[in-house]
């Protein structure tokens, strides 16, 4: 049985590894404060021209890249791993669109390396980008493939972003295990509360966000049940407008690239 002295030994080697990886998510976190802004109209959006001028900046976003994909997410607590899939995603993205930018929309990024599947001509979520503990990844094996089945969780929706202002929005911070829970929820409830997400018609019809049809299964597996995931978020005047309705009339989704004006 291993001595309380060899616990501790392997406690103080695993010191550097634990403060590398915060000074590399530090900087991960630093590159979102500078360039995802938050305008009045409670859609994020990045700097993407500013970023890409800056060659220390796209070092930097590589950096975080490279040193991500040396850990072990098999390994951490649910509330770490979950962090890690949802930052690793969100900086593939932004190293996908700046490798293309300026675009109009990140669909019109095709996927490489893939001749053969359809999905790979209406964008880049099948291109094969980091190495994870062996396994060649793209962001559908993130998302699709690691996060909705490994969490269960529908607020992995909320956490990843997908560059398009229909999309929940790319929070200008990292998300931490620390915060996941409560950043979660005001992730979903930012969402929900916000015109893109739900908007309740002037004939108190719905409208919702085409997530909530294209993931059904994750919000309830049925209109109803994605009401109910509604309810649990709204603010009191949706929560209102949302009494009695069980069906909903159409979705919309804005796959116009999230990005800021110019000089923002």
């Amino acid at each position: 049985m291993p001595t309380r002295r060899a616990f501790g030994a392997l406690a103080i080697a695993a010191l550097p590894l634990r403060r590398a990886t915060a000074n590399s998510d530090a900087s991960l976190g630093a590159l979102l404060a500078r360039y995802v802004i938050e305008p009045p109209d409670g859609v994020t959006r990045v700097r993407y021209a500013a970023l890409k001028a800056s060659a220390q900046d796209m070092r930097a976003l590589d950096a975080w890249i490279a040193e991500a994909a040396t850990r072990s997410p098999s390994s951490m607590a649910r509330p770490e791993a979950f962090a890690y899939w949802a930052n690793l995603y969100n900086a593939l993205t932004l190293k996908v669109v700046l490798e293309r930018y300026p675009v109009r929309s990140i669909r019109d990024i095709r996927s490489s390396g893939v001749p053969l599947d359809p999905k790979a001509y209406i964008g880049p979520w099948r291109t094969r980008l980091v190495t994870v503990e062996g396994k060649r990844m793209s962001l559908d094996d993130i998302e699709h493939g690691t996060m909705r089945p490994l969490f269960r969780d529908a607020r992995v929706h909320y956490a990843v972003n997908c560059a398009s202002i229909g999309c929940p929005n790319l929070l200008p911070r990292i998300w931490r295990a620390e915060t996941l829970e409560a950043e979660l929820n005001a992730a979903a409830a930012a969402y929900i509360n916000h015109p893109r997400g739900v908007t309740v018609l002037p004939d108190g019809r719905l409208r919702i966000s085409s997530i909530y049809t294209w993931f059904r299964e994750d919000f309830g597996g049925s209109e109803p049940g994605v009401i109910a995931h509604f309810r649990q978020f709204a603010a009191p005047a949706l929560s209102q407008r949302l009494a009695g309705r069980t069906s909903i009339a159409e979705d919309a989704y804005d796959w116009a690239l999230n990005d800021a004006p110019v000089g923002s």
